[in-house]
């Protein structure tokens, strides 16, 4: 098992932790929001926190914002390359989890060295930032996520970053549905990234449960990666699981290529003290 950890970047900083919260700076606005794993001491008091936004829980994963009368509605951020596009959503999220870097930062280096054009699949692909990375560095890459509203933030990103041109096939669509069809169509890839949630819905009322549905995943997905894949990369955040049992899912399917595994959790490096937050776990092959 290892740790991933992201320390910081130009536009990104996690500023302290503690008491059940983060404070975290994106560009040049600074955030305060609910993480569990934080239960800690924070470095500084709360209360002498200075924040341009603060989010307030109040049922489930759900809250609002409380924020200075002069924020925007969105902001962009530089990371890696491309310029993304961040906003306040309802469910705590800005539009990008940091901690991912680790995983772009590693696929970035493994296109470099591949000639031609490689194909990706990007599962649960939210608002872009790993299909925009593999888009960069030479990549064809097919982007799939239930939520139109995501689909369209990514667009926002995809053209923020000046990518617009790249070979990216946008698909709003089941994950399990799509990834069958591909099966019959005899598409293949040359690798696969996925973040799948918890629970979830497609666009059409499809109901995804990760204990019941991740398995049949992971099976199609095998089916549909080519002679000589190159990665696949899987992410996730709330399973009350370790890593361990995502990369023994992993092994189960694709233990018959030649390559390594590797499983651990990410987490993001405290800018003072230096103290890792956990934000989730990862298990990739390559």
């Amino acid at each position: 098992m290892v740790l991933l950890s992201t320390s910081r970047w130009d536009d990104y900083a996690l500023l302290d932790s503690g008491d059940g919260y983060r404070l975290e700076r994106f560009g040049k606005y600074v955030l305060s929001r609910p993480d569990p794993q934080a239960i800690w001491k924070p470095h500084t008091p709360m209360q002498d926190w200075k924040v341009d936004a603060r989010f307030q829980k109040t049922q489930d994963d759900k809250g609002r914002w409380i924020h200075k009368n002069d924020f925007p509605g969105k902001w962009l951020v530089r990371c890696m390359g491309l310029t993304l596009v961040l906003r306040l959503t309802p469910f705590k999220h800005v539009g990008i989890f940091p901690e991912q870097i680790q995983h772009w930062s590693w696929m970035q280096d493994i296109l470099k060295g591949v000639s031609g054009q490689p194909r990706l699949l990007n599962l649960f692909g939210y608002t872009g930032g790993a299909t925009l990375i593999a888009a960069q560095a030479g990549a064809q890459v097919t982007h799939l996520d239930a939520s139109k509203p995501a689909m369209t933030w990514f667009r926002e990103n995809q053209a923020a970053s000046g990518l617009a041109d790249k070979p990216i096939r946008i698909i709003v669509d089941d994950a399990l549905k799509f990834t069958e069809r591909e099966i019959k169509r005899g598409t293949k890839y040359d690798g696969i990234i996925m973040d799948p949630p918890v629970y979830g819905h497609g666009p059409k009322g499809e109901v995804w449960n990760f204990s019941r549905d991740f398995p049949k995943l992971m099976d199609n997905c095998r089916k549909i990666l080519s002679d000589r894949p190159l990665f696949v990369i899987v992410n996730a955040y709330a399973v009350s699981m370790s890593s361990v049992m995502l990369k023994n899912i992993l092994e189960d399917y694709f233990g018959d290529l030649e390559g390594e595994f590797e499983d651990g959790e990410l987490a993001l490096e405290e800018k003072t003290r230096h103290r890792m937050l956990s934000t989730g776990i990862f298990a990739r092959w390559r």
